[in-house]
């Protein structure tokens, strides 16, 4: 049978292609296969760590971990701020799958508004948002047995301060990231706060962990610091301010306890204090640190350093008296007034009476250049290197600038501004044979030789010895005497500036001085603001308080007594009140 050839049924069924148009088909699959083949090398090869960044930035995430903050602590260790654990509770909005009833449950729980926590819920647009920070761990526990998901516990410190507002203006405190705000918390930040950790964690396309991948680096805990406060001596000024502002019903007070030698500063104290631990309601200047912060006029404490400039400079001499007539003076168009007309007396009189006419003529004896720089050499006017936030410098105008009157007022303490530190710092120029020491709130392991030589070694004890007379029973300070000690100190008491006057009414209460008068160990100063009801005097009002502090101090330091135990003699309670003049 001959073979037939098969021939399509129709010609419309016939194809005909150029062979040049399949190779350029077959060309460019090729081509487009290289290509495939070019980007996977590019890709999988050049591109790679890129490409592996960009994965993880989608699935991994660096979560940092805080670090344990380093303890405050007194002189004996005993702790005055430290750092306890705590749990914040943070959510990805995006993940969170909660019902109304489970919401209300949360809400009561963590004591917030229902629609406070739907709306941080509610911002779909972030990954992290607090819905609570630093709670109790037990509160914390509560909060996550709801069984809420994309609810998460993020570990947290908190910071707590055991003698609360004792040591509330000195301490300072943290904000809700456990950074200093105020006060030794502010100024030893970077030495208290430590280094942050870190952790890399891995996370689903909601943003929940899945996987904790590694430990990048541990936290590096904060260093503890040691102050120079005894809390045992701060208690016990603290105790006595609540008293005087009690009894006196005065507007604020402040203490300072400095050691002579070594300048460290064993308490330092003000009223009205608050609760660092709860500062809700708190006002801020309820947070100043007075002390150290705030400018008053001295008033006659300024007196022993007039004198012992004009012993240096050689215009008076320990047994020069001076007339002080009726108890007026005047200078220019202005008078100065005594309390009481003493006619001529000497210069320990003048301290002991605490009269301004007397040292007002002192002072104008003196060249005001030359008085300006004892002045300044003895650290007013500049300020106080005490490592605190907002010390103040106090005022001590230019020299070219004075006038008569106002050299004359600044030899009883008006016309010049200080803080209470600065007042202490520099009467350790009587207990340091002249020599002021630097203060300090650090614990001092060796005590500084970093003096300034202010006042002669024999001028320095000469007005130690005549402030002994103002806590004499004939002296302005006879209620600062301390059973077993000889004391030396000088009170003062200044009318408040108000509005570019002096007020008639509102007073400054203070007392300086020192102990054991034969050796000088410790100095207390004490300042009482605007005191309104039983005396505003500084012999009546801060003198007992001082006589108090000190008693207490020397014998908590262990100070061997210099004078027989029987050597208080108070005035009788009704009798008249030497009154220092102003």
């Amino acid at each position: 049978m001959s073979r037939i050839a098969a021939r399509p049924a129709s010609h419309l069924l016939e194809l005909h292609l150029q062979r040049w148009r399949g190779r350029v088909v077959a060309g460019l699959l090729l081509l487009w296969l290289f290509g495939l083949v070019l980007r996977a090398v590019y890709l999988q090869g050049i591109q790679h760590d890129f490409l592996l960044r960009k994965g993880n930035a989608v699935v991994s995430r660096v979560l940092e971990l805080p670090a344990h903050r380093g303890m405050i602590t007194d002189r004996r260790g005993e702790p005055l701020a430290i750092s306890t654990p705590m749990e914040s509770l943070w959510a990805n909005p995006g993940s969170v799958n909660a019902s109304p009833e489970q919401l209300k449950h949360l809400a009561k729980l963590l004591g917030m508004p229902l629609a406070a926590i739907q709306k941080r819920l509610g911002e779909d647009n972030k990954e992290f948002v607090y819905i609570k920070r630093q709670l109790p761990p037990e509160q914390a526990a509560a909060a996550t047995q709801l069984g809420i998901p994309g609810l998460y516990l993020r570990r947290e410190y908190r910071r707590y301060y055991p003698s609360a507002d004792v040591t509330a203006q000195l301490l300072g405190f943290t904000n809700v990231d456990d950074r200093g705000q105020e006060g030794m918390e502010l100024t030893y930040q970077n030495w208290l706060a430590g280094v942050p950790g870190s952790r890399r964690v891995i996370k689903d396309r909601k943003g929940n962990i899945v996987e904790d991948v590694e430990s990048i680096q541990s936290p590096k805990p904060g260093r503890d610091l040691a102050l120079s406060i005894d809390m045992k001596i701060q208690y016990l000024a603290y105790r006595e301010l609540q008293n005087v502002v009690a009894t006196f019903k005065a507007r604020a007070a402040a203490i300072v306890v400095l050691d002579a030698k070594t300048g460290e500063i064993l308490a330092l104290a003000n009223l009205p204090s608050y609760n660092p631990n709860n500062r809700r309601g708190v006002k801020p200047w309820m947070m100043r640190n007075h002390a150290v912060t705030d400018e008053y006029e001295p008033g006659s404490t300024m007196k022993p350093f007039t004198v012992a400039a004009a012993l240096d400079a050689g215009t008076i001499k320990p047994d020069t008296m001076i007339d002080t007539g009726d108890g007026s003076f005047v200078v220019g168009n202005k008078r100065i007034h005594d309390t009481h007309a003493n006619g001529d007396i000497s210069i320990s009189q003048i301290i002991e009476k605490s009269s301004n006419v007397g040292a007002a003529k002192i002072a104008l004896a003196l060249k005001p250049e030359y008085f300006w720089d004892e002045l300044h050499k003895a650290g007013f006017g500049t300020t106080p290197q005490v490592g605190f936030p907002g010390a103040a410098s106090g005022k001590l105008r230019p020299y070219q600038s004075w006038r008569p009157i106002e050299q004359a007022t600044m030899a009883f303490g008006n016309g010049i501004a200080v803080s209470l530190l600065q007042m202490a710092r520099a009467y350790t120029v009587f207990a340091n044979n002249g020599e002021m020491r630097p203060v300090t709130m650090l614990k001092q392991t060796v005590a500084s030789d970093a003096g300034t030589q202010v006042f002669t070694p024999a001028a320095a004890h000469e007005v130690l010895a005549m402030m002994e007379t103002v806590v004499s029973p004939e002296g302005t300070g006879a209620r600062a005497q301390v059973a077993g000690y000889r004391v030396a100190g000088k009170t003062g008491t200044a009318h408040k500036p108000l509005d570019g006057r002096y007020s008639s009414d509102k007073y400054i209460a203070s007392f300086i001085g020192l102990a054991p008068a034969s050796n000088p160990r410790l100095i207390v100063a004490v300042m009482v603001d605007e005191p309104t009801s039983g005396g505003y005097y500084g012999g009546v009002v801060a003198a007992p308080v001082f006589s108090s502090v000190m008693s207490g101090a020397l014998r908590v330091l262990d100070i061997p007594p210099d004078n027989p135990t029987g050597n208080v003699v108070l005035p009788p309670a009704n009798a008249h009140v030497e009154e220092e003049s102003m």
